[in-house]
């Protein structure tokens, strides 16, 4: 080992993190991705070197995942994962200065913390881009992850970080003495296994929700995202999701799923007076044959401010001498209107909006399938309610699927059931339209509720509280599924005190930083002891 370039090493670990990411079935290696890079990573004296070989892993990991991004936009998905790498470097700068104090197991805890306390804050800051958080690793291994509802991702995060550090202490021992220290050796095991143990007697004790009479239908239309938009072609697409939709309907049919900006004209949707819009009247007629059947769609809409009640975001209309705001917005429709609106709150950074500190950049990214401006958004998660079926949604709209906590927020208001609505197709036939569809049996399982996925292009599923999919329907397939589906209103631990672990992390962070300072500055550092 001594005689390999770290580069190897550090290759090695990229490698393994994207080999066991979804949709692969090698998930079990994420337990050893980083145990390369830990191995040799003492060897590093010079902070420049270790930056270099820890940033070649980092990218590796991020362009073997998700370099689909580029599909959309190359320049906009190569700035992405090179400053994603970066990014998540951070937490192993912090690990590499606590290491320097010589307190080998102060420096693994302060990685651990280190990095938790990193992936909440990718979570909620305004450039977030979680979807290489750890815990998401697991999304198609359900049977291992029950206890999800207790922790969330993070608890899948910090299992992963604590196995991989206990895994390397093991070989690093076995390494220097041919002996394997049993008290690391045992502790590894247990942490490895226990886990399991606790999600299979999660998993047995839930019991499988009756199924209701009322049924949702979900469409999946499969109109290419970059043709959708384009003027002229909204009857024909309207005509589309209103053929799948009869095809599928019944006598107990209550709530018809479209995806997101199913609804949309060439210059948006004027929410006060949806009803007036007479290319919309296919929707009505629709509806008024169904009375007791509402739809739930995404629609691409604005709202039009004057001078006195404009909002922050809104933008100024000069030709009409008004202000407006544009929305990524889902509305619950029946044949008299909009009865509802939810606006997507979690836009996606450089696409749907860009930070106040980049906004120097509107114009590159615009260029590049970006947009300048982006969508306003609301605060509030605003449940959308069928008194009829008795279902309470949360309206889900594309990107925010990926955020557990944030989702919580939905079940803490009343919500019983997901809906997820979502248009994947800017991606093409990659592994991010199925490494998303996979992440929301987490959130299924973290709420103990019904995902309702309507995908544009696919795919469109059910997914049960325990997280299995059931009637996934294929890329590139126009369909629509049917399903009872009851209404479910247990608390979670996770929905009702949110990310504890995140939490508590940031403050172990804290303290642990604090006390390396402390140590470096304060103290003469000890000679770092092996590992």
């Amino acid at each position: 080992m001594k005689k390999t370039s770290p580069f190897v090493f550090s290759l090695l670990s990229g490698l393994l993190l994207w080999a066991a990411w979804p949709v692969s079935s090698l998930t079990f290696l994420v337990f050893v991705g980083f145990v390369p890079f830990l191995l040799i990573e003492q060897r590093i004296t010079r902070a420049i070197t270790y930056f270099y070989q820890v940033y070649l892993m980092l990218l590796v990991w991020n362009i073997g995942t998700t370099w689909w991004v580029c599909n959309s936009t190359v320049p906009g998905g190569m700035a992405a994962m090179l400053a994603n790498s970066l990014l998540m470097s951070i937490p192993w700068l912090g690990y590499y200065y606590v290491r320097k104090t010589g307190r080998q197991w102060l420096a693994y805890s302060a990685l651990v913390f280190f990095w938790l306390s990193f992936e909440y804050i990718h979570l909620n800051w305004q450039l977030s881009w979680p979807w290489l958080t750890l815990g998401n690793s697991f999304a198609m291994r359900p049977g291992w992850i029950q206890w999800y509802e207790y922790t969330g991702t993070s608890g899948g995060s910090l299992w992963i970080m604590v196995v991989n550090i206990l895994i390397t202490r093991v070989l690093q021992t076995y390494t220097r003495r041919r002996l394997i220290d049993k008290r690391v050796g045992i502790a590894a095991a247990a942490m490895l296994a226990c886990p399991f143990l606790l999600s299979f007697l999660i998993g047995s004790s839930q019991h499988a929700p009756a199924a209701g009479k009322d049924n949702v239908v979900v469409v999946q239309p499969n109109i290419d995202p970059y043709e959708k938009f384009e003027q002229g072609t909204q009857e024909k697409q309207l005509h589309l999701l209103i053929q799948l939709s009869e095809e599928h309907m019944d006598a107990d049919s209550r709530v018809v799923i479209w995806p997101e900006t199913a609804v949309n004209l060439p210059n948006g949707i004027d929410e006060t007076s949806i009803r007036s819009y007479a290319s919309l009247n296919p929707i009505w007629q629709f509806l008024a044959a169904h009375p007791r059947t509402k739809l739930l769609t995404g629609i691409e809409s604005y709202r039009l401010y004057n001078e006195s009640n404009k909002t922050p975001s809104s933008r100024f209309l000069p030709q009409l001498d008004q202000y407006y705001d544009a929305f990524n917005a889902a509305a619950l429709l029946d044949s008299t209107g909009a009865l509802q609106l939810y606006h997507k709150s979690k836009l996606v950074p450089g696409v749907e909006t860009l930070p106040g500190f980049l906004k120097f950049l509107d114009t590159w990214f615009e260029k590049f399938g970006g947009t300048a401006s982006g969508y306003a958004s609301q605060t509030e998660r605003t449940v959308i309610t069928d008194p009829a079926s008795g279902w309470r949604f949360a309206p889900a709209i594309c990107y925010e699927s990926i955020y557990g906590e944030f989702l919580t927020a939905y079940i803490r208001n009343g919500a019983n059931v997901i809906s997820i609505i979502t248009n994947d197709g800017w991606w093409a036939n990659t592994s991010g339209h199925k490494q998303h569809m996979q992440y929301a049996r987490l959130r299924a399982i973290e709420t103990r509720r019904w995902v309702l996925r309507s995908a544009n292009t696919g795919i469109s599923c059910f997914i049960s509280p325990d997280g299995k999919v059931q009637d996934a329907q294929p890329w590139d397939t126009a369909a629509a599924i049917k399903l009872p589906v009851s209404p479910l209103n247990k608390m979670t631990f996770y929905v009702q005190y949110g990310d504890l672990i995140s939490k508590l992390a940031i403050a172990a962070a804290i303290i642990v930083l604090i006390y390396s300072i402390y140590l470096r500055r304060i103290k003469r550092p000890s000679t770092i002891q092996p590992a």
